[in-house]
């Protein structure tokens, strides 16, 4: 996992935006101001605290290694993910979202990123 990668994933979700308010080690995603990840991208392997729905924070925590409470952060809400090699991407893109969408979902309507418009081929 590099933090290329990482960041490419992030920043593609609609409407998501990187910063550095608790210093030059943490890199936030946020989504209308919202965040919804938290990157040490110093640690070896990379950390990232992402909210979670508090029944399944608890269920990852069980059954992955690498899901822990969330680090400075309200732990019923928020895991801590080691992103180590072994670590599948499917399960941390996967994570990322469901944190991503537990944020879009509290946000006012007005808010919210607009889903992309399908285009149709003549």
């Amino acid at each position: 996992m590099s933090l290329v990668q990482l960041r490419e994933f992030l920043l593609s979700l609609p409407g998501a935006t990187e910063d550095t308010p608790f210093g030059p080690e943490f890199l936030v995603y946020r989504i209308a101001g919202k965040m919804f990840a938290l990157v040490n991208w110093q640690a070896d392997p990379l950390t990232i605290n992402l909210k979670c729905e508090p029944e399944l924070a608890l269920l990852l925590r069980e059954i992955h290694p690498e899901v822990k409470p969330g680090w400075h952060m309200n732990k019923q809400h928020w895991n801590t993910v080691t992103l180590g090699e072994s670590l599948d991407a499917a399960l941390w893109q996967g994570w990322i979202e469901h944190s991503y969408q537990r944020v879009v979902a509290g946000l006012p309507k007005a808010k919210r990123p607009q889903a992309p418009t399908a285009h149709s081929t003549p």
